[in-house]
């Protein structure tokens, strides 16, 4: 028997769960996702409001009937957050609005989320799947967040 044993060089602080691609699924993991890094001691803000933002566009946008969407957080060596969404409905890629299309109630969700990521794209695939994924660097003061009150 070989007494070598190969070791997966993976992130100890990873966490993914299933939803239902309802309002509700969407509220339960901003919820979980929440409490995931409080537990890992990570700040609440910004990826608790990108979060919400995804998970909201997965259950709205990326619904199909009968399939749920996957909510996925990994904190890298570097310090890095990566948030995930991924749903099966590959065909419709999200875009930004922009204030050219005029004024709307809604559809502004990417722009918070590119105003509060570091980083964030589309990944297409496997059909019919897409993942809308965010990263914030938690290493480094956030750009992102006001400073405390008596802290500036």
């Amino acid at each position: 028997m070989n007494e070598q044993i190969s070791t997966l060089h993976t992130s100890a602080r990873q966490f993914c769960l299933p939803l239902s691609a309802t309002r509700r699924g969407a509220r339960l993991g901003r919820l979980l996702a929440t409490e995931q890094l409080r537990s890992w001691g990570l700040p609440l803000d910004p990826a608790r409001l990108i979060v919400a933002e995804l998970t909201a566009n997965a259950a709205l946008h990326g619904r199909v009937t009968g399939r749920s969407f996957r909510l996925a957080l990994a904190v890298t060596a570097e310090g890095v957050l990566r948030i995930e969404v991924t749903d099966t409905r590959g065909d419709a890629l999200p875009v930004p609005q922009t204030a050219a299309t005029g004024p709307a109630e809604c559809g502004y969700g990417l722009l918070l989320v590119e105003e509060l990521a570091d980083r964030w794209g589309v990944r297409q695939g496997p059909v019919p799947c897409k993942t809308v994924w965010a990263e914030i660097d938690t290493a480094a003061p956030s750009a992102h967040l006001a400073p405390e009150p008596g802290n500036a």
